[in-house]
């Protein structure tokens, strides 16, 4: 279900051009209503689901009304950022609470290479990229 945002919790990231939901979103479905200074979803339809702009709200004012099989009817699910990790807190409709963390990526930005250690790799082979060659019956 698509994202939206409580609008007596949006700051518009305190006036500036671009909010960071803005920023984050990769389908550019959040927008800024410049009259409201107020962040919203353009397109509903079009949100992929994907919690980066809730995840990236410095105010909590974003959600994203869960699916039936995943968040049952009643229930809610918010990330926490914090600078080393994410909670999630998943509030059930009959009022039970459960958290996770988990750690936030550490990897800098172009640092990952898939084909570190994989001497002799080729995208012409046919095998897959960690399939070596079968050890030879002695």
């Amino acid at each position: 279900m698509p994202s939206y945002v409580d609008p007596a919790k949006c700051d518009g990231c305190k006036g500036g051009d671009k909010t960071a939901c803005m920023y984050i979103c990769p389908n550019d479905l959040m927008v800024l209503d410049k009259v409201s200074m107020k962040a919203y979803n353009q397109e509903p339809d079009g949100c992929w689901e994907c919690y980066s702009c809730v995840k990236i709200c410095p105010q909590g004012a974003i959600f994203v009304r869960g699916y039936d099989d995943f968040v049952p009817m009643g229930g809610q699910v918010h990330p926490m950022r914090s600078a080393d990790s994410i909670m999630w807190t998943v509030k059930f409709r009959n009022g039970a609470l459960k958290r996770f963390k988990f750690p936030i990526r550490t990897t800098a930005e172009g640092a990952a290479n898939a084909y570190v250690g994989a001497a002799g790799a080729s995208l012409d082979d046919e095998r897959l990229l960690l399939e070596g060659e079968l050890p030879t019956p002695k």
